[in-house]
C-alpha cells in the first residue's frame, strides 16, 4: 500500500523545508508553513523502519478537528488543510519548550515514579500512587529539546524563566493555556467515553508577536487515551489500562527488547504487525471524532498532495 515516507516538493517561493521525526514542513516566503503529515512512526525518540497506512491522514485530520474546537481558547497557526495529510497555517517562531501536562500518573511519569522518583520537572508527586492512578490536579512537566536536538529533556519552570528560554509573563500565559486546553481536550473526550491521560502542547509567535497554537493537538502521538468505562475496575484489580495512544507501540517495542538505547535492534515490523497498528489509529479517530474513518486515495498520493497543495497557494 503507497504511504509517504520522505518528500521532496519544491513549492513557488519555498525557503527550506524542516524534516521532524513524523512531520515536514515546508517555509513558504517566511509567511506561510506547508505542513505534510507523513506515514512515519516514530517511538523513544527513534522513527521506525516501517511505515503505517493512513497514519498521516489521522493525525493531520484529528489535529484539525481539535485546532478548531480550542480557537476560543488561543488562536492557532492553521489557515487551510487543503489535502487529507496537509496543514497550512501562519509561519511562526516556536517557544523551546513543549508543555506537557499530565492528569494521571501514566507513561514517562510512572516509569520514574517506579525508580523511586518523586520529583519530576519540579513538580512533586504524591506518595502512595500506582501506575495510571489520577493525579489530585493536573501537572505541568515541561520538556526542551537537548543540545544535539534529537531527544527531549525535562526541565523544571525555574530553569525555563531563569535561563531565559521563556520570560517570566509569557511562560505564565503558556501554563494558563496549557491547562485550558487540557480541560476543554478532557471534556470532549469525556463526550466521547475516553478519559484524556496526558497531553503536550506547542505554542509560537506570529511575525506580529501573537502567541498561538502550533503543530498537532490530541492526537494519539502527542496524546494518551485510556477508556471511561472499565478504568476504575481496572485499577482496582491492578490490570493495564485498556488505551487508544501510541503507548501500545511503545508497550510492543519493550516487549521485543527495545527502548531507544545504544546497540538495541528494532524489531521486525511484520505486515500483520504494520496493519494492526493502521487499525489501532483509526480505531482511535473514530473513537475521538466520533466519526467514521474514510481512507484518502492513496494511489499517487505524492501527485495528489504536491496537486492541493499547489492550487491552495496558487489561489
Amino acid at each position: 500500500m503507497s504511504t509517504i515516507n520522505n518528500t521532496t516538493f519544491n513549492f513557488p517561493k519555498q525557503k527550506n523545508v524542516y524534516k521532524g521525526k513524523v512531520r515536514e514542513v515546508y517555509n513558504i516566503n517566511d509567511e506561510l508553513l506547508v505542513m505534510i503529515a507523513t506515514d512515519r512512526i516514530s517511538a523513544f525518540d527513534v522513527v521506525l523502519p516501517k511505515q503505517i497506512p493512513f497514519k498521516g491522514q489521522i493525525l493531520n485530520q484529528i489535529a484539525s478537528k481539535m485546532l478548531k474546537s480550542t480557537a476560543d481558547i488561543v488562536e492557532n497557526w492553521m489557515l487551510a488543510t487543503p489535502d487529507p495529510n496537509v496543514t497550512v497555517g501562519h509561519y511562526c517562531t516556536p517557544f523551546k519548550v513543549e508543555m506537557v501536562i499530565r492528569g494521571y500518573l501514566s507513561g514517562h511519569a510512572a516509569r520514574e515514579y517506579k525508580v523511586g522518583k518523586r520529583l519530576l520537572c519540579g513538580v512533586e508527586m504524591p506518595e502512595g500512587m500506582k501506575e495510571n492512578d489520577k493525579f489530585p490536579a493536573p501537572i505541568i512537566t515541561p520538556s526542551t529539546k537537548a543540545d544535539d536536538g534529537d531527544h527531549d529533556e525535562d526541565i523544571t519552570r525555574e530553569e525555563i524563566i531563569s535561563k531565559g528560554i521563556v520570560d517570566k509573563d509569557e511562560y505564565e500565559l503558556l501554563e494558563k493555556y496549557t491547562q485550558e486546553l487540557f480541560k476543554r481536550g478532557t471534556e470532549i473526550a469525556a463526550k466521547r467515553g475516553l478519559i484524556l491521560v496526558d497531553t503536550k502542547y506547542e505554542f509560537g509567535k506570529t511575525k506580529d508577536g501573537k502567541i498561538v497554537l502550533i503543530d498537532e493537538i490530541h492526537t494519539p502521538d502527542s496524546s494518551r487515551y485510556f477508556y471511561t468505562e472499565g478504568y476504575q475496575e481496572r485499577q482496582d484489580k491492578g490490570e493495564a489500562q485498556k488505551q487508544l495512544s501510541k503507548e501500545f507501540v511503545r508497550q510492543w517495542l519493550i516487549e521485543n527488547g527495545f527502548q531507544g538505547k545504544e546497540g538495541q535492534q528494532v524489531p521486525e515490523m511484520t505486515t500483520e504487525k504494520i496493519n494492526e497498528i493502521s487499525e489501532r489509529y483509526i480505531e482511535l479517530y473514530e473513537n475521538i471524532t466520533g466519526e467514521k474513518f474514510v481512507k484518502s486515495d492513496v494511489s499517487n498520493i505524492m501527485e495528489r498532495i504536491e496537486k492541493n497543495v499547489l492550487n491552495y497557494l496558487n489561489k
